[in-house]
C-alpha cells in the first residue's frame, strides 16, 4: 500500500508541475502574440487552431491509451511540448506562433487523458475516486494562483522570448523526472455498477452525452475569461503581473471549493449544474459591470471548483473500466471544443457584442437542456 500511495504521489507532482508550468504562460501569451503586431481575431484564430489540434489529438489518444498504456503518452507529449515551448521564443511572426501553437496543442492532447486515466486506478470506489481529483484539482489551483504570477514577473524581469526558453526548459525537465518515477499499472479499481466493459463509452453509459454537453460549456465560459483577462493588458495597458493576479483570485476561489472534501458526498450531476449556474451568473455580473472585477473572477472560482472534479467522477462512474483512457479522451476533446467556440466567437464578436453575456447565454441554455434531459430520464425508464 506505501508503494501504491507513493506511486500516486508521483502522478500528483507529475500533474502539478504539468499545470504549474502551463498556466505560467497564459498572461504571456496574448501580449506576445500583440507584439507581433496579432489582432484580436488573429489570437482568437490562433486560439481556436490550437483547440481543435487538441481535440483532434484527445480523439486520437484515447482508444491509444487504453491499448498501449498511459506512461508513454504522459512522457512523451511533455518532451515534445517542451521543446515546442522553447521554439515559441525563436518565433519571428505571428504565423510561426499559429504553428507552434497548435502542434503544442496536438501534443499536450495525448498527455491530458493518460494522466486522469492513470490516476483513476488509484482508487477503491467513486467517493474516494473524488478525493483523489479533488486533491488534483486543489494542487492544480494552487499552480493556477501562483502560475500567472510567476509568469507575469519572468516577462518584466527576463522578456517575452527567455520566459518562453523557461516554460519549455521546465517541461523537459518534468518529463525526466516522469520517465523515473511514474509507474504505468493500476493498483486498485473501482468497482460501480455502471462499471462493465464495452465496445463503446458512449453506448455504455449515454448518461455521459449530458456529462459532456455541461463540460463543453463550462470550458466556453472558462474560455472567455482565458481570452479576456489577458486582454486587458493591452487595452487598459495593465502589467502581465496584473492580469495574472487577476487570474489568481479565481484560483483562490477554486481552491476554497476543493479544499472541502465533504462536498464529494454529493450526487455528482448536481455539482455540475450548480458550478455551471455560477459561473453563469458570475459572467452576467462580468457583463452588468455591479460589482468589482477581482470579487466576480473570484466567485466564478468557487463555483468552477465544484466542477472539475464532479465532471472526473462522472466520467469514472458512467465508463467502463477498461474505457476510462477514451473516456478522457472524449473529455478533453469536448473541453477543446468549448475552447474553440468561445475563443473563435470572442475574438469576433468583441467589438460589437459582450463576450461575458453570450457566455452567460450559452451557459443557461445548456443547464435549461441538461435538466430537462434529466428529468424526463426516469419518466422514460419507468414506462418501459
Amino acid at each position: 500500500m506505501k508503494e501504491a500511495s507513493l506511486d500516486k504521489w508521483n502522478i500528483f507532482i507529475v500533474m502539478f508541475l504539468i499545470s504549474l508550468i502551463m498556466r505560467i504562460q497564459i498572461p504571456v501569451f496574448t501580449p506576445y502574440a500583440t507584439a507581433f503586431g496579432a489582432s484580436s481575431i488573429i489570437i482568437g484564430i490562433i486560439l481556436s487552431v490550437t483547440s481543435f489540434t487538441n481535440l483532434t489529438g484527445n480523439l486520437i489518444a484515447g482508444p491509444l491509451v487504453d491499448r498501449f498504456g498511459k506512461k508513454t503518452f504522459i512522457t512523451f507529449p511533455l518532451f515534445a511540448s517542451g521543446g515546442l515551448f522553447i521554439a515559441h521564443g525563436l518565433a519571428s511572426n505571428t504565423a510561426d506562433l499559429l504553428i507552434l501553437h497548435a502542434l503544442n496543442g496536438f501534443a499536450l492532447a495525448f498527455m491530458i487523458p493518460a494522466a486522469y486515466a492513470l490516476l483513476s486506478g488509484y482508487a477503491k470506489n467513486s467517493r474516494q475516486q473524488g478525493k483523489n481529483i479533488a486533491i488534483n484539482g486543489m494542487l492544480a489551483t494552487i499552480a493556477s494562483i501562483i502560475a500567472p504570477l510567476i509568469g507575469g514577473k519572468l516577462v518584466e524581469a527576463i522578456g517575452y522570448v527567455h520566459t518562453y526558453f523557461f516554460i519549455g526548459t521546465a517541461m523537459i525537465i518534468t518529463a525526466i523526472y516522469s520517465v523515473y518515477f511514474l509507474k504505468d499499472r493500476q493498483v486498485v479499481t473501482i468497482r460501480n455498477r455502471t462499471q462493465r466493459s464495452g465496445r463503446g463509452v458512449l453506448n455504455a453509459a449515454p448518461n455521459l452525452l449530458i456529462v459532456y454537453f455541461i463540460g463543453f460549456a463550462v470550458l466556453y465560459v472558462h474560455g472567455v475569461l482565458i481570452f479576456e483577462i489577458p486582454y486587458l493588458t493591452v487595452e487598459q495597458g495593465l502589467s502581465t503581473f496584473r492580469t495574472g493576479q487577476l487570474f489568481s483570485y479565481m484560483g483562490i476561489g477554486t481552491f476554497i471549493t476543493l479544499s472541502l472534501f465533504f462536498i464529494n458526498r454529493f450526487d455528482p450531476f448536481k455539482r455540475l449544474m450548480l458550478g455551471l449556474f455560477g459561473m453563469s451568473i458570475g459572467h452576467f455580473g462580468l457583463f452588468s459591470e455591479l460589482l468589482p472585477l477581482p470579487f466576480l473572477l473570484f466567485l466564478i472560482g468557487i463555483f468552477f471548483g465544484l466542477v472539475m472534479p464532479a465532471m472526473a467522477t462522472s466520467i469514472t462512474e458512467n465508463a467502463a473500466i477498461d474505457l476510462h483512457g477514451r473516456a478522457f479522451g472524449y473529455m478533453s476533446a469536448v473541453y477543446s471544443l468549448g475552447i474553440i467556440a468561445s475563443s473563435s466567437v470572442t475574438g469576433f464578436i468583441r467589438d460589437t457584442v459582450s463576450p461575458y453575456f453570450i457566455a452567460f447565454l450559452i451557459g443557461m441554455i445548456v443547464l435549461t437542456i441538461a435538466g430537462y434531459t434529466k428529468l424526463a430520464e426516469p419518466k422514460l425508464v419507468n414506462t418501459t
